[in-house]
């Protein structure tokens, strides 16, 4: 990896105040100045400062968002604002990506990452990874609806869906629910209830695959995951929905 990458994605600043760092002598590796922007170095065996502060380098970056409503779940929109938009700066420049989408006004459970092999095993459909939701539905949600679900009900474009789980909280004029899918169609939840004769007015997702969303974090907070967290994404397709 060049230098100028390196401090770059480590929050010493842009590429231009990297170069500036660099040429001021501010930089050494194995205690050898280095003023080249271009020179390699590999974080994982070399010592690396700036005026004297070792740079700490890491490759991935994991973390668990609370998504608020409004925000798309994206890396940049000329319009609207993203969920990295929520990020800090040292957190950014890291260039995570939601793994997978949650709809504007849906919230819960993101997952935020820059490790593209994770987030492949996670979303792939091989993997039957669940994801969880809750729900408030208008209308009354039944057992009959719970089977169909079970069996896999079909879309308004035709698409069957893979079995999902449905429990029912309350049922009533307007019903509260959590349901389970595996998959991850264009705006499955509410298309599935759709396709039932129900609307889904409120959706959060509060689990994906082994972990469950953190209760202390606030509408738009996040935080990294835990070493254990991480390893049980990495074996998400273990578990049952």
């Amino acid at each position: 990896m060049r230098i100028d990458k390196l401090l770059s994605n480590t929050g010493f600043g842009s590429r231009k105040e990297v170069k500036q760092l660099l040429k001021s002598g501010a930089v050494r590796i194995d205690d050898t100045s280095v003023k080249d922007a271009k020179t390699h170095v590999d974080p994982e065996n070399q010592h690396i400062t700036v005026n004297g502060e070792t740079v700490v380098y890491r490759e991935f970056i994991y973390l668990m968002m609370n998504k608020p409503p409004g925000y798309l779940s994206a890396t940049e929109d000329n319009h609207q604002e993203t969920v990295v938009d929520l990020l800090e700066h040292e957190d950014a420049i890291m260039e995570p990506f939601p793994v997978g989408r949650l709809d504007k006004d849906t919230e819960g459970f993101l997952l935020l990452t820059n490790d593209g092999q994770l987030s492949h095993q996670l979303l792939s459909p091989k993997k039957h990874v669940p994801k969880k939701y809750f729900a408030h539905v208008k209308g009354e949600v039944t057992e009959e609806d719970g089977q169909a679900f079970k069996e896999g009900v079909t879309l308004d474009d035709g698409y069957v869906t893979k079995p999902a789980a449905l429990e029912i909280i309350s049922a009533g004029e307007i019903s509260h629910i959590y349901v389970t899918i595996t998959e991850g169609k264009y705006h499955q939840v509410k298309r599935m209830f759709e396709s039932v004769g129900k609307k889904v007015i409120f959706l959060k997702r509060v689990s994906m695959g082994p972990l469950e969303l953190d209760e202390d974090l606030q509408k738009g907070e996040y935080r990294e995951l835990t070493e254990e967290e991480i390893d049980m994404l990495r074996n998400a397709e273990k578990y049952e929905m």
